[in-house]
């Protein structure tokens, strides 16, 4: 639109508000008077035309009604103008009365109420012209979508589309399992049917995309739906899950390709967000590995909770980097201090917490590859037990409020280095937990969907060279949740803190990793065992086939989340522990560093391949039967 034409629309729109606001008296007066007015109400009308017109023009303008694109007007747009013709309305009435002028008080309230709807109707009526003009254009190019759930998501989408993307996609309608839906109106669209009626629909109303509204639904039921819409050759995405959605907004921007995290996802569960609010609210918060998947997606949900400051620490620049500066993006009002530092260098790590005096503090840091453990065990002690040693002491030493270490499922009845480098960082937690005002607490979880070092990425990797996929067992089976979903937890867990728990994570469901990869596999829209093939190379040192169920383990306690518990775990007999730390710090032979840890995690035993428990059987493998009367352990009635 060039510039003469955009003077010529302007002028235009003055002179019609100018029209409006000088008729609309008369037509009060007409309609007070039933068609006949006296002619001293006529002559007050004349003389005060000029007031009439400028007053509500000059308001007008400085309400910016002469500068809005209204061919995208919203409700934004018309509380300008009811809020510009009500102030003119005010403006006119007080002048009328300082010169005397005494006409009957409804002629107010009906030339404002004739006046808002004139003005407004002229300026929606643009945006009605616009919008058919734009439906008539791209009728042809505009795609046909289906909406599978007709709920509170559906209808924010249907509302986008019909919004902002009309002029490329039609919404023909929505599916829902809900029978008393069916047949009712929502976003001006139909509920068609049921998910059985998907291909039918598809058929009939020429669907190309199907859109999948179901962010609380569970995996299971996800897997059916997705593979329904498979049966058509339409293109299929999805919102994300809950945990994604967490500030409970939804977009069109948001639909994505359908993913592993989909079809695994598991129930929702309730945060007691406030709860976690309260205790990182304005406090100084610190991360170590904040780099890493847990440790990165951490700060990223901390930074929501509005903290003093936040402290990212870890000792890969490229990790602390990326991580800082999308912090820095998305929260500019925060206060970020990144550090480079190793958790083993003890200087670096007290002088940054004297000076710093972080308040709570969360313990991400690790070396967490169970085969690359085994190669190197002193790697794996001094990380993840005299690294956690010295984070630990620096937090007590700086007063911190609450420490929460991440632990491992692995921890339990370890069959590797790793694993039982973690239970030995959980004794150190509980240790520190009786001598320290810091609330220490641990939190375990299992495996993580697209962290560094899972499966996920490796099989994606595999399926984009042509296969195979390898896995170590066919039986093979391990827990699994998201990041967000694990690290919400976490916080959630750190809020319950009292000292010396080690909470425990309900991981769901174990998921067979074979089944993972065909689901990959068929998500790449190729056919497992046909296109890719699949082979088992056997498990690898310290490997087991099944996890523990750490939520069903025998020995726990339910908190108030239905998703958290708490282990009845030993204390730990410090003496003994200080002295078996002193010798596995000298120790740098494997066997010397083995013999070690199994006089401190008596329940560590190498190769040693678990066999399935059965369907709803107690572990009976727990630290409570294990643990009890064994070396350095001793019960403590605090945590009975």
């Amino acid at each position: 639109m060039n510039v003469v034409s955009q003077k010529v629309k302007l002028l235009s729109l003055v002179i019609l508000d100018a029209l409006i606001v000088f008729l609309m008296p008369y037509f009060a007066l007409y309609i007070r008077f039933d068609g006949n007015i006296e002619q001293n109400y006529l002559t007050m009308w004349l003389n005060n035309a000029l007031a009439y017109v400028m007053v509500p023009i000059v308001t007008f303008y400085f309400y910016g009604l002469y500068n809005r694109l209204w061919r995208y007007a919203g409700i934004n747009e018309l509380i300008a103008i009811a809020s510009a013709v009500t102030v003119s309305s005010l403006i006119i009435i007080s002048y009328l009365f300082m010169l005397g002028t005494n006409m009957p008080r409804s002629i107010y309230l009906l030339s404002w109420l004739f006046t808002l709807a004139l003005v407004g109707g002229s300026r929606i009526c643009v945006r009605l012209v616009h919008h058919f003009r734009q439906r008539h254009s791209s009728r042809n190019e505009n795609v046909n979508v289906l909406i599978v759930g007709a709920g509170d998501a559906g209808a924010m989408l249907a509302r986008e589309l019909k919004h902002r993307y009309y002029s490329s996609k039609t919404l023909v309608g929505f599916i829902d399992d809900d029978v008393a839906k069916h047949n009712q109106m929502l976003m001006g669209s139909k509920v068609l049917g049921t998910r059985g009626d998907i291909q039918r629909i598809v058929v009939t109303h020429n669907v190309k995309e199907i859109f999948v509204a179901l962010p609380s639904v569970t995996g299971a039921l996800l897997r059916e739906i997705v593979n329904d819409c498979k049966q058509t050759e339409c293109v299929v995405k999805i919102l994300p899950g809950l945990y994604e959605l967490i500030d409970g907004q939804v977009t069109v921007k948001q639909l994505r390709d359908i993913n592993l995290e989909d079809l695994l996802r598991r129930d929702a569960v309730n945060l007691d967000t406030e709860q976690i609010r309260n205790y990182l609210k304005n406090k100084r918060v610190l991360v170590t590995g904040a780099g890493g998947s847990i440790g990165s997606e951490l700060c990223r949900q901390i930074s929501k909770m509005a903290p003093q400051s936040l402290i990212i620490i870890g000792k890969g620049e490229n990790s602390i980097y990326e991580i800082d500066r999308e912090l820095r993006m998305n929260y500019s009002k925060l206060r970020i201090i990144p550090r480079i530092a190793d958790i083993r260098d003890a200087e670096t790590i007290n002088d940054i917490f004297a000076e710093l005096r972080p308040q709570v503090v969360f313990h991400a840091a690790a070396h967490k590859h169970v085969p690359l453990m085994e190669e190197n065990p002193r790697a794996a002690v001094l990380n993840n037990v005299f690294g956690t040693k010295v984070v630990t002491e620096a937090a007590d030493r700086a007063g911190s409020e609450v420490f929460v270490m991440i632990s491992t499922d692995k921890a339990v009845n370890p069959t590797s280095i790793m694993g039982s480098t973690k239970r030995v960082a959980e004794l150190l937690i509980q240790s520190m937990s009786k001598v320290s005002s810091t609330k220490f607490v641990a939190v375990r979880f299992g495996n993580v969907l697209g962290s560094r070092g899972s499966v996920v990425p490796l099989f994606k990797q595999q399926i984009a060279a042509g296969g195979p996929i390898t896995i170590t067992h066919p039986d093979m089976q391990r827990y699994f949740m998201t990041i967000p979903e694990a690290t919400q937890l976490v916080l959630q867990a750190g809020s319950m803190a009292q000292g010396g728990e080690v909470f425990v994570l309900d991981m769901g469901e174990p998921v067979k990793i074979v089944d993972m990869a065909c689901d990959l596999i068929e998500l790449s829209g190729l056919v497992p065992h046909k296109d890719i093939n699949i082979e088992y190379t056997g498990l690898r040192p310290g490997e087991k086939l099944f996890e523990e169920i750490l939520t069903a383990e025998e020995g726990t306690r339910a908190t108030k989340n239905q998703k958290i518990f708490i282990a009845n775990l030993r204390q730990v007999d410090e003496a003994k522990l200080a002295q078996a730390l002193v010798g596995l710090a000298k120790a740098k032979r494997r066997g010397e560093i083995v013999e070690l840890l199994l006089q401190l995690v008596p329940t560590f035993r190498q190769n040693l391949q678990h066999s399935k428990p059965e369907s709803g059987q107690l572990s009976k493998l727990g630290e409570q039967n294990n643990e009890q009367n064994i070396g350095i352990f001793q019960p403590v009635s605090r945590l009975q």
